[in-house]
């Protein structure tokens, strides 16, 4: 379900695709300044009430972030090793935010729309050379790479655990290079049959 869009017919569903993405530039740069906990805290406050807004239940939010759990338990432990606790919470919690709202855009913003906002975003670009048409596809590609790589990790280590490899760097590294490769293999001849490989 992570990153796919689900139809709806609320305000933040209405809203324009435009105004989104620039709400959500404008959000993330200020996690980036949002360094205690009391900051996280009301950021928190306030993502929960946009997935509320957005009629996404707890089920919907935990499909976005359930790919990121492990990256969470390394940022943690990699903090508090070099830090200190709130510094490990603060700093991953906000990355988990980020994630969070980017994945609402995504739930409630169809693709051709997510694109359509690009290019007319980057349509001033054309006079440096800039194709915003490519560059809207490239980031929505990179939208939906996300998931499927996430979720091709998650095949293999369901698969290592049942082989009893859990421990294994290489049982996992090596099926999940081939696993994308074979995805932009694929990716790339389904660009190429539409005629957009040049």
């Amino acid at each position: 379900m992570t990153g796919a869009y689900v139809p709806g017919r609320s305000v933040v569903h209405r809203a324009p695709a435009g105004l989104k993405l620039a709400v959500l530039a404008v959000a993330c740069t200020a996690l980036v300044f949002a360094r205690s906990l009391v900051l996280v805290g009301v950021a928190t406050m306030v993502v929960v009430g946009a997935y509320a807004l957005a009629g996404m239940g707890v089920r919907a939010a935990w499909g976005q972030l359930r790919p990121l759990r492990w990256l969470v338990v390394v940022l943690v432990v990699v903090q508090v090793l070099i830090a200190d606790v709130p510094t490990a919470v603060a700093l991953t919690a906000r990355l988990v935010l980020a994630v969070a709202l980017a994945a609402l855009v995504t739930l409630t913003t169809r693709t051709t729309e997510l694109m359509a906002a690009l290019e007319r975003a980057l349509s001033p670009l054309r006079r440096f050379g800039v194709e915003p048409a490519r560059v809207s596809l490239l980031m929505s590609l990179a939208l939906r790479s996300v998931p499927v790589v996430a979720g091709i990790a998650g095949r293999i280590r369901e698969a290592r655990w049942a082989r009893g490899r859990e421990r294994s760097v290489r049982a996992f590294a090596v099926p999940l290079v081939v696993g994308v490769l074979r995805h932009a293999d694929a990716m790339g001849e389904a660009l190429q049959a539409r005629g957009l490989d040049d």
